[in-house]
């Protein structure tokens, strides 16, 4: 019998069905094996030697393929045929290798197929190959990259920019880019124009519009008619003016179709037409590759979605010409079949584009055996698959010059419109733009030169230039791709470790930079540049590229990167905090220290008299405070509108609320570095409470202040030993207290409302846990996953709301409301979440087990031996697991 090794059960499944009972396919279920979440797993004095480690899932599988080649006739490596896949069968076949009496004599075959289909599983089966090792060296380089500079760049930030996650080679860059857009819009200024548009009339009565172009002689562009004076100007000229064309011209124009898809512009288009995510078109096109059931039968409906390829296979090519001929006609089909190019720097074109396996199983037909979300992916692809092998579009594009003549001024106008005099591919599908701008869609009525136009009207309007929008998924998807950074199986999970790491946040489906994001990429930017520097990111990329290739050895690429990369990081050992928040403050000065409304200095501090605003941080994060501290207690929070909260509430940062009835002092409303928050009197340590998460501060009056100040409540003395029972607000959240046992209440709310007999309810639940955190409580049913089966829940939980599936919790975004989440978003952040290698995290708090016990039993000269032993158990979890994120990007 001969063992066929893939990555999924459900791959492993159809293809077991289309070889037979003499094959056994098992599932490897993704990567087996990575680098341990440790120091130590990269060592460039080795010669870059790698460590890897298997957690507990994936050695149990690997002990059931052992056990199945053991007696196996063949071993045959059908992983994906990317360079995953390919170092997935790395891997699988080192650890075999490394077995005794595994592997004896029996022959080990590498096969790969762009499509799950009978024919192209049989077609691979035919044609083995060895495994690719230019394509693992490629990996292996990637994976070297990833790690060392997560590892050596994460701590630096921690050291000197106390706050901050980590760093990576490819997130940084990303990062980089949404920081810079955002800079452009901060220092944008709007500009003043006017347009002037008339309506006007043919002698035959066909009504059109034209645009001012020129005035007595002077060109006029969109931007150039500045003021009201000017467009009031321009608007009499015209409205007293005789009007005559001048000139007709049309010009024939063809428009060639689109290449088919790669991952990227799939992405791009599913985000624009079909408002999926990039994470969850990636989800559902994964579906698709490892088929539905057609029939009783397991079918792969689209070819491989990793790819920026854009040629179509030569055996695909026939069908889709003769599907074109049969639905459309001759007139639709070109000469000659199209053959397509990848524009985009370092593309690779390992794979072809993503199309249907068959183009004949049209989507009306698919309906009955597709969801939704997968019918509208599907139908997407196939229409794109046979647009681009369709005839060009011909339009006729018209401009017609008008000529106003009033005395001795004189003003030009011009009228454009198209028509499509052959449709082409565009009968079956036109590409969408994200900020479409088009003048030139309106068809313009017969047209003579010389002959006279009537005026009906002349508006003039005015307008303001806007700023550069802020980038969606889709257009830095593009951006990214244009630059050459990262690669297709790259983007999703890039966009994904920003919002996990609170770098960016997505609204009305933009990505809009953090405060934390911001002082990371300004770090970055000054004190490593050359590695957030497009280009050296793009051209590193290149070198991955040409190892794949074989033309460069791998260990010679980490040998000249680690030269200069491990030089630069120890020229930082010297940098000082101090030093990094100066340079901060000057590079973030117009994002710290916004202009004010009343012209005063923006650094000037509004609680003292000659106190300079400054960044400072904390193991939290960065905030903004006093010079004069401890003197002058001011601080507030880092945002982009400078005085964020302390804008609400006060010119100083203080809003009057009114006086306690009880002790008559001033209650006020104060903003500070961890927020907005309320305060008693002005005593040395005066009583206060933090505004709760999802209060509105502008909502804050004296009696919701004196409710906060009120915390702890005491609900009542428990009834078995006469302890008193409290309510209040920890870091955590809403709590009840008794007897040093905290149990979580639902919300904010709850604890001025919750009585004795639901306290003691909640406290007794949480003992019988053995003293854990109750069960979480389910706020909200989405229902059952698409994929795997299984409901999927929204629930409250100690660190917050999160979304669970089975045993994957997902946390929700703080741009995020529980009650908002919809079914797509809560796969998304799933997927997400289910994307992370479980190795990672294991292999932490196994070192971390380790490392304490070895400082619990060893001698003082071998707990000497390794520095970090004299750390935490808290805080090597903590640096493990952010530096397991940190290169947790590919």
């Amino acid at each position: 019998m001969d063992v066929v090794i893939v990555e999924s059960p459900a791959k492993a499944k159809t293809i077991n069905k289309y070889l037979g009972k003499n094959y056994k396919v098992l599932a490897s279920y993704g990567h087996v094996r990575d680098l341990p979440s440790k120091d130590g797993s990269v060592l460039p004095d080795d010669d870059f030697s790698m460590t890897w480690e298997a957690d507990a899932k994936s050695k149990k599988r690997l002990s059931e393929i052992a056990e199945a080649v053991k007696n196996s006739d063949r071993l045959i490596l059908a992983t994906d045929p990317d360079r995953e896949g390919e170092a997935i069968s790395w891997h699988v076949l080192e650890v075999l290798k490394k077995r005794r009496g595994v592997l004896k004599d029996q022959p080990v075959q590498r096969v790969v197929f762009n499509a799950i289909t009978k024919e192209s599983i049989l077609y691979a089966m035919d044609h083995p190959r060895d495994i690719d090792t230019p394509l693992v060296d490629a990996y292996l380089a990637r994976r070297a990259l990833d790690y060392l500079v997560g590892f050596t760049l994460s701590p630096v930030l921690w050291r000197k920019l106390p706050g901050a996650r980590s760093a990576g080679r490819v997130q940084s860059v990303a990062l980089r880019l949404v920081c810079q857009r955002e800079e452009e819009i901060e220092a944008f200024i709007p500009q003043e124009y006017w347009s002037i548009l008339a309506d006007l009339q043919t002698g035959a009565g066909a009504d059109f519009q034209a645009r001012i172009t020129a005035v007595d002689g002077e060109k006029k562009t969109r931007l150039d008619i500045k003021t009201e004076a000017e467009a009031a100007d321009i608007k009499q000229l015209v409205e007293q003016a005789s009007l005559k064309v001048r000139s007709v011209e049309a010009k024939p124009v063809r428009r060639n179709p689109f290449a088919p898809f790669t991952t990227s512009t799939l992405q791009q288009e599913a985000s624009r037409k079909l408002g999926f995510a990039a994470a969850r078109t990636m989800q559902i096109a994964q579906r698709l590759y490892e088929g539905v059931s057609l029939g009783g039968e397991t079918t792969g409906l689209i070819t491989y979605m990793r790819t920026d390829g854009v040629e179509i296979a030569p055996e695909a090519i026939t069908p889709i010409r003769g599907m074109i001929e049969r639905e459309y006609g001759k007139s639709y089909l070109p000469d000659k079949p199209r053959h397509y190019t990848v524009k985009a720097k370092n593309a690779q074109e390992a794979h072809e584009a993503i199309r249907p396996t068959d183009i004949t199983r049209h989507p009306k037909e698919m309906a009955p055996y597709l969801d939704e979300e997968q019918l509208k992916l599907y139908t997407l692809i196939w229409r794109r698959t046979l647009a681009s092998q369709m005839e060009s579009a011909r339009l006729e594009r018209t401009t017609v010059d008008i000529t106003a003549i009033n005395g001795s001024r004189n003003a030009e106008l011009r009228a454009t419109g198209q028509v499509v005099r052959f449709d082409g591919f565009l009968t079956l599908y036109t590409e969408s733009k994200d900020d479409d701008d088009d003048d030139d869609g309106n068809r313009l009525p017969p047209m003579n030169e010389g002959e006279a136009v009537k005026q009906k009207a002349v508006t003039a309007s005015q307008h303001h230039t806007e700023p550069p929008p802020r980038y969606t998924e889709a257009t830095l998807i593009k951006r990214m791709e244009e630059l050459g950074i990262g690669r297709p199986s790259t983007y999703t999970a890039t966009l994904s470790v920003l919002r996990d790491r609170g770098y960016v946040v997505l609204d009305k489906k933009r990505l809009i930079p953090e405060s934390k994001g911001r002082l990371v990429t300004g770090f970055l930017s000054n004190f490593f540049e050359r590695y957030v520097q497009y280009d050296f990111t793009a051209d590193l990329e290149e070198k991955l590229d040409r190892i794949s290739a074989g033309e460069l050895e791998w260990k010679d690429v980490l040998r000249d990167f680690w030269k200069e990369f491990s030089s630069h990081v120890d020229g930082t050992k010297e940098l000082r905090v101090s030093q990094v928040l100066d340079t901060l403050n000057e590079v973030l000065a117009s994002y710290a220290f916004p202009p004010r409304e009343d012209g005063k200095d923006p650094r000037a501090c509004p609680s003292c008299d000659d106190g300079r605003l400054s960044l400072k941080t904390s193991r939290y994060g960065a905030f903004v405070g006093c010079s004069n501290y401890p003197e002058c207690g001011y601080t507030r929070q880092l945002s982009a509108d400078g005085d964020g909260d302390a804008q609400q509430v006060g010119e100083n940062g203080t809003k009057m609320l009114g006086s306690d009835p009880e002790t008559g002092q001033d209650v006020t409303l104060r903003s500070g570095r961890f927020g907005p928050y309320v305060q008693l009197g002005e005593e040395k340590k005066p009583p206060r409470s933090s505004i709760p998460k999802g209060w509105d501060i502008e909502t804050i009056d004296l009696e919701k202040a004196l409710k906060l100040l009120s915390l702890p409540r005491e609900v009542g003395e428990h009834p078995e030993d006469g302890k008193m029972i409290t309510a209040g607000l920890g870091r955590y959240g809403p709590f009840v207290l008794h007897d040093g046992t905290y149990a979580n209440l639902p919300s904010v709310e709850d604890i001025f409302s919750v009585g004795l007999n639901h306290a003691v309810s909640l406290l007794a639940e949480k003992r019988a846990n053995g003293g854990r955190r109750r069960t979480a409580q389910s706020l909200k049913e989405l229902g059952e996953h698409p994929d795997a089966g299984g409901a999927i829940t929204v629930k409250s939980g100690r660190y917050g709301p999160y979304v669970n599936h089975g045993k994957i919790n997902a946390t929700l975004p703080k741009d995020m409301k529980p009650e908002d989440v919809t079914l797509e978003q809560a796969l998304e952040l799933i997927a997400a979440k289910a994307g992370k290698s479980p190795a990672k995290k294991t292999a932490a708090k196994k070192t971390t087990a380790k490392k304490t016990t070895a400082k619990k039993t060893t001698t003082k000269k071998a707990a000497t031996k390794k520095t970090t032993a004299k750390k935490s158990t808290a805080k090597k979890k903590t640096e493990a697991e952010d530096k397991a994120e940190a290169v947790d990007e590919e």
